[in-house]
């Protein structure tokens, strides 16, 4: 029955994580974004107290759930184990040592790291991170793709239903350390189940130790148990040593194989008021040399975090010196910050402005999100990325604060211009700058030009997306490293009182 439970919730969960993700017509309404809020790192980032408390007191009450049920990168593995299963009828797990020494590493080299000022490497390794990161880049386009095809045989039958979607490319690179961590993460389960979890994941790492002084934990009932090794051969966290009744309660995922597989119900879910019998504590004087040695190089790594400088702006350029931050990223600092390269806000752009960075914010910056403008340009009344970034590496924005917000400034070259080179007509930018911070002044007898005043420019990168001049637009938007908030003088309507008719 627990098991039955189990699986339920974690499907339930995992399908609707998924799907919002691909959901590109507003189908799920926007209080959704919660499943991205009750991710640990999310929660952790964004000082979500009220996630934290309700995540930590639900692991000391009953075990590693959030592991087992919530996370989509930990349902994920059991749907690879799963079907590895169906593929091999026989294939048995085994108990295995914890790897202690590896996974309290990783956890210190992610803390050093993020406090460094390299969030790359806490991207890389947050569950919730890389899973958005395979649905982004492999699972999206493929559904887009379906949209499409059926698009087309409901249009051959005058059924005008669904709508055609662009597929855009957001990034080899991105695409590529996807694919890559989606493969050696299902190899990983395919082969021993939860092996990520329990050896890299600083996520279970953490949620590993509190989960040992849970209340509700898996046990033996001794006078039941005959040593027969089933509970062990279906534990995919490979933490039951049956031989000598022991649980070791940081690796295990309350998956309750084990309890389904005991044919003497010698394997229990229940309260423990005792200390329970457990794989062997580490070395006390181990461990306060590795948290001693963490609490140092934490240290370290804050001043060392201190000392970074932000990039300095380039001369004016046809090449894009700064990228440009989406809105409410504040400043670099706080973006890199927080940004666990989810990717979820890529996917929810309705303008397909968003895209991975690879190098433009620096390696600690690789692969979160930033501006561009080849299919689109930011929407000057859109908040949706502020609205559902989990970790507030995007601050919610108010329609009329995003008004206000200065992501970028625009640069004009005038001899890039159709209107310089080619003596024609032009104005396509000032048309579609909602601001007027591009507008049109004469040039040549008829002809006008454009001028810019950068200072109310809001960087939505209309501008940009619209000019037609090629091979290189004359007109872009330079990203600033702090964004501001401007002020934009609005003309006075003078009232017009109407006598009688008004003629």
């Amino acid at each position: 029955m627990l098991k039955k439970v189990r699986v339920t919730v974690s499907v339930v969960l995992f399908a609707l994580i998924t799907l919002y993700f691909l959901d590109f017509a507003g189908f799920l309404p926007e209080n959704f974004s919660v499943l991205a809020d009750i991710q640990f790192i999310p929660a952790l980032l964004a000082l979500n107290i009220v996630v934290l408390i309700a995540l930590v007191v639900l692991t000391l009450i009953f075990g590693r759930v959030y592991c087992s049920s919530i996370c989509p990168m930990g349902i994920y593995q059991d749907i690879v184990a799963w079907f590895s299963k169906k593929a091999r009828k026989k294939k048995r797990y085994t108990y295995s040592k914890a790897k202690t020494i590896l996974r309290w590493s990783v956890l210190g080299a992610t803390l050093i790291a993020f406090l460094s000022g390299f969030t790359f490497l806490l991207g890389m390794l947050d569950p919730y991170g890389a899973y958005g990161r395979f649905v982004t880049h492999l699972f999206r386009p493929a559904y887009l793709a379906g949209n499409n095809l059926l698009e087309t045989i409901f249009t051959s039958f005058n059924n005008y239903s669904l709508y055609k979607v662009g597929i855009y490319s957001l990034g080899l690179f991105s695409m590529i350390m996807a694919l890559v961590t989606l493969l050696v993460i299902g190899f990983l389960a395919w082969k021993n189940g939860r092996t990520y979890c329990n050896t890299i994941c600083p996520v279970g790492t953490t949620l590993g130790f509190l989960s040992r002084f849970s209340l509700f934990k898996i046990q033996f009932a001794d006078e039941k148990c005959n040593m027969c090794g089933l509970c062990s051969m279906k534990c995919k966290a490979s933490c039951i040593d049956s031989k000598n009744k022991i649980v070791d309660y940081s690796r295990c995922v309350t998956c309750f194989n084990c309890i389904e597989a005991c044919k003497r119900s010698a394997m229990r879910y229940a309260p423990v008021f005792t200390r329970s019998k457990e794989s062997k504590p580490a070395d006390e004087s181990k461990r306060r040399f590795l948290l001693a040695t963490l609490v140092t190089s934490l240290a370290a790594g804050k001043l060392i975090a201190q000392t970074v400088t932000q990039p300095s702006l380039s001369k004016r350029e046809l090449k894009r010196q700064t990228p440009i931050a989406p809105p409410g990223a504040l400043s670099f600092d706080h973006f890199r910050e927080k940004c666990i390269s989810c990717h979820l806000c890529v996917s929810k752009c309705p303008s397909h402005v968003i895209k991975p960075a690879f190098l433009e914010y620096g390696p600690g910056g690789m692969m979160q999100p930033k501006l561009y403008f080849d299919h689109g340009f930011c929407n000057y009344d859109c908040t949706v990325c502020c609205d559902i970034c989990p970790t507030d590496a995007l601050v919610k924005l108010t329609g009329e604060e995003k008004h206000h917000t200065q992501m970028g400034r625009v640069n004009f070259i005038i001899e890039n211009c159709i209107v310089y080179y080619d003596e024609t007509n032009c104005g396509a930018c000032s048309e579609h700058c909602p601001t007027q911070a591009v507008y049109m002044v004469p040039y040549k007898g008829s002809l006008t030009i454009p001028e810019t005043n950068p200072n109310i420019c809001v960087g939505c990168g209309g501008c940009e997306y619209v000019c037609p001049a090629i091979p290189y637009k004359a007109i872009y938007v330079e990203g600033l490293t702090a964004h501001n908030t401007i002020e934009i003088k609005q003309e006075k309507v003078e009232e017009v009182t109407i006598d009688e008719f008004g003629f």
